[in-house]
């Protein structure tokens, strides 16, 4: 991708990427005097910053990955992905390790996953993201996901929750606990990437992430996330 190409991937202006470049802000590498940029290492950036990213910069950031890859950013993203009996509400867990066992489990029992070694498999891809560094990006939040796309370990993309009793050590930066948990796995980078910057704009919403950790129960959650994704794709529409 050339300079132009992410300018409009990001939906930001030219003159800002190109000072992000120069600044070595932004992964890519320079070719004839040029700047040029490989989408994965792209999203991966975009990814690590979220947390940091004001809801109008999210926005944008979803239309222009909405606009590239042909998505209707209006449409209820993360609503459509979660399956039946998706969400736990309370998700019983006590450490980083029980907790992303405890969603994966989730999502075995939704029928999102292809079998047994499919579940070994993304258990270990799951653990091994965060290893590498926390889905911990947020205060009380934590988006776990595989290090790469699933296109074979699982039936279709999808996100389950949770929610535990008390909060948890997962890694945050800032030493804080974690309760509010969305595993995220897709079958392709582009989904991917459409349903954080989606998730991290409805995170950000005043009180949403305290309505949720305020649950009792699945349903209550549930409504919860249709509630703020339909103001949020009615933004996007």
């Amino acid at each position: 991708m050339d300079i132009r190409q992410v300018a409009q991937y990001l939906h930001m202006d030219v003159r800002e990427a190109r000072k992000l470049a120069s600044r070595g802000q932004m992964p890519c590498r320079k070719v004839a005097g040029h700047f040029r940029f490989t989408k994965g290492d792209v999203d991966h950036w975009v990814e690590t910053r979220m947390h940091k990213l004001k809801p109008n910069r999210l926005a944008q950031i979803e239309k222009g990955v909405s606009d590239h890859h042909g998505f209707d950013a209006g449409e209820m993203l993360l609503l459509r992905l979660i399956p039946e009996g998706g969400l736990a509400v309370p998700l019983v867990a006590k450490t980083r390790e029980a907790t992303i066992r405890g969603l994966v489990a989730l999502a075995d029992r939704s029928g999102v996953i292809v079998g047994p070694e499919s579940r070994s498999h993304l258990l270990d891809e799951v653990r091994g993201r965060e290893e590498l560094c926390s889905t911990a990006l947020m205060p009380g939040v934590a988006l776990p996901h595989p290090r790469h796309p699933l296109e074979y370990d699982i039936s279709r993309s999808f996100v389950v929750g949770g929610l535990t009793p008390a909060g948890i050590p997962f890694g945050a930066t800032d030493g804080t606990l974690t309760r509010l948990f969305f595993l995220i796995c897709c079958k392709d980078d582009r989904t991917h990437l459409h349903v954080l910057a989606r998730l991290a704009q409805m995170l950000q919403t005043p009180g949403v992430k305290d309505d949720l950790m305020s649950a009792a129960t699945p349903d209550e959650f549930l409504a919860i996330v249709r509630r703020c994704e339909s103001r949020h794709a009615g933004i996007a529409s």
